[in-house]
């Protein structure tokens, strides 16, 4: 697996040079995962953000990950060239820190004490995570029972006042709009606007890393922030001339939770991708739009393929990320099956979290420990080396 930190990414910062210079980032370089020390996602990328003087420029290190080629995976899906985007490897270990990062400067530039959101895990770690950076209250309100253990350990270490709502996660965003919309408490789920601004960040970063946009983007499908953000940050780089086309956005949803496929709310969406456990999207028009303005697609990925997805980025690629990125990878497997990747398609995966939000899963299905005596022959044995 190739990080782009080879001759190949100088090559790619040579040719778009031009255009970075206009931006005043002829310095930096257009290498993903190896940002300079005090590198800020709000600061490099201000002109495409709504940062303004007032806009306090927080940071925790989010931003700028990896963009690493997946040879063996590139090979089962039979096209040019697979990349895997380790959204992961943000400060709390999902892509929600880049939204996070920018609604909660605003909400600071606005004067809010308090920020409150519904969650499935992934927003509640961000959300608490930064209103602890900014030293503000945070309160998230997760479905019972129904969050991963690594993700509800984050809300609660940070200091976050953590609900469990005896409902699922749409109720719970019922309930957090209708808090903040008689409260002066500000929402930082993805109907705040800014937390989609510094999504986008991320389509930015690929094509600047690529040299150009993709040809295929592919995202995992569950609140629909994403898919819409990335989609807004492809369009915005191709307007500033940043890149010479469009990527054809392919979302996927979970089965069990396929409200924009099934073009209904799912009432009870189950899966065992947690972060994908939404049944009405709050972002569903806006996705939609994304899918069709891009001439892509929003299929359903099983289960089963979303599993086998994950193991083989962890046994035949070394990537471990949580099951509801994989979606993305098992979306790409299917599509590839049923011939419709081409042998010329440049494909980026979006992994959105990393496997330790999601410990559980990975124990249920991998190989199990090997006991064994207090003695090296025995251990020999079973290694078979005697």
């Amino acid at each position: 697996m190739d990080v782009r930190h080879d001759t190949t990414a100088a090559s790619v910062a040579a040719e778009n040079a031009p255009a970075a210079s206009e931006a005043g980032l002829k310095d930096d370089p257009i290498v993903s995962g190896a940002a300079p020390a005090g590198r800020n996602l709000l600061a490099h990328y201000r002109e495409f953000l709504p940062v303004t003087e007032q806009t306090p420029l927080i940071g925790r290190g989010e931003g700028f990950t990896p963009l690493v080629r997946a040879h063996a995976l590139e090979k089962r899906v039979g096209c040019a060239e697979l990349w895997l985007k380790l959204e992961g490897c943000n400060p709390t270990g999902s892509f929600k820190d880049r939204g996070m990062v920018m609604a909660v400067a605003k909400a600071l530039e606005e004067g809010a004490e308090a920020i409150m959101c519904a969650s499935t895990g992934n927003t509640s770690a961000a959300a608490a995570a930064y209103a602890a950076a900014a030293q503000i209250k945070a309160v998230v309100v997760v479905s019972a029972g129904k969050i991963a253990l690594g993700k509800l350990a984050q809300a609660l270490i940070y200091g976050a006042v953590v609900i469990a709502l005896d409902g699922t996660f749409d109720d719970a965003l019922r309930i957090v709009r209708e808090i903040t919309a008689r409260n002066p408490i500000t929402v930082v789920n993805s109907i705040n606007p800014y937390r989609l601004q510094g999504q986008k960040t991320a389509a930015f970063e690929c094509s600047d890393v690529l040299g150009d946009a993709p040809d295929i983007l592919a995202i995992p499908v569950g609140n629909a922030g994403n898919i819409t953000s990335y989609w807004m940050g492809f369009r915005e780089y191709r307007r500033a001339g940043r890149t010479t086309h469009l990527p054809r956005m392919w979302g996927f949803e979970a089965a069990g939770a396929a409200a924009i496929v099934e073009n209904r709310p799912i009432e009870n969406p189950d899966t065992v991708a947690s972060a994908l456990r939404i049944g009405n999207p709050a972002n569903w028009q806006r996705a939609v739009r994304a899918r069709d303005e891009s001439g892509g697609l929003i299929d359903t990925v099983s289960d089963p393929e979303i599993l086998d997805a994950y193991k083989l980025l962890a046994e035949g690629e070394g990537v471990f990320a949580e099951p509801a990125s994989a979606a993305s990878v098992a979306g790409v497997l299917k599509l590839a099956a049923a011939g419709e990747v081409k042998p010329t398609d440049r494909i980026v995966c979006v992994l959105t979290g990393h496997g330790l939000k999601d410990p559980q899963i990975a124990l249920d299905v991998a190989r199990d420990v090997v006991p064994a005596p207090n003695d090296v022959r025995e251990v020999e044995k079973l290694l078979d080396l005697r």
